[in-house]
């Protein structure tokens, strides 16, 4: 068998494992899958996901860093900024799903957390772009809504409704965006 067909079966069990909950397998697979190709980023995330779930921090950001090291994407970015956000480093997690956002506004993982981040660092002003971007990429309901709190947190109450507006006249049973307009009318 070659080197890739040994990669490719040992990373679909990897990831057949994993999402059936079976660490120590998919562990084995993962690890099997990056011995047999050294430039695929894939098995290292994997294995960086199983630390995550075990809460070996360690383990997960020297996975994160060795799939960064052979791909830059979103994903590797946004489990580097969950490390740092598990390990209390706020600032490094917000710069690192600032970066995921850049390469993919459509993230959500990475945007709920930077919007997460952004209020825990007091810097919810900086999140806006990124929320307009993905918007931009997404229309999702639910962005428009976390766009209006972030701009009544910063008394942009105008703004605000426009976009709460935009979601009643889309969807009027949408009780979280009618809650957030009753309470910037009141």
């Amino acid at each position: 068998m070659s080197n890739q067909l040994d990669y490719e079966i040992n990373k679909e069990l990897g990831e057949c494992y994993l999402f059936m909950g079976e660490l120590d397998k998919a562990e084995d697979y993962y690890t099997k899958a990056a011995e047999s190709s050294e430039d695929q980023s894939a098995p290292y995330m994997g294995l960086a996901t199983i630390a995550m779930q075990r809460g070996d921090m360690d383990s997960a950001l020297t996975n994160y860093n060795k799939a960064m090291s052979i791909q830059e994407s979103d994903k590797a970015l946004t489990g580097l900024g969950l490390v740092h956000m598990n390990q209390n480093d706020h600032e490094k997690a917000f710069s690192l799903f600032g970066r995921a956002l850049d390469i993919n506004p459509a993230n959500a993982v990475a945007l709920g957390c930077l919007v997460k981040e952004g209020y825990t660092l007091h810097r919810v002003e900086d999140i806006l772009p990124y929320l307009s971007a993905n918007l931009d990429a997404t229309n999702e309901e639910n962005t428009r809504i976390t766009l209006a709190g972030c701009l009544v947190s910063l008394d942009r109450k105008d703004e605000a409704r426009k976009y709460l507006s935009e979601v009643l006249a889309a969807n009027p049973s949408n009780s979280n965006a009618q809650q957030l307009y009753d309470y910037i009318a009141a």
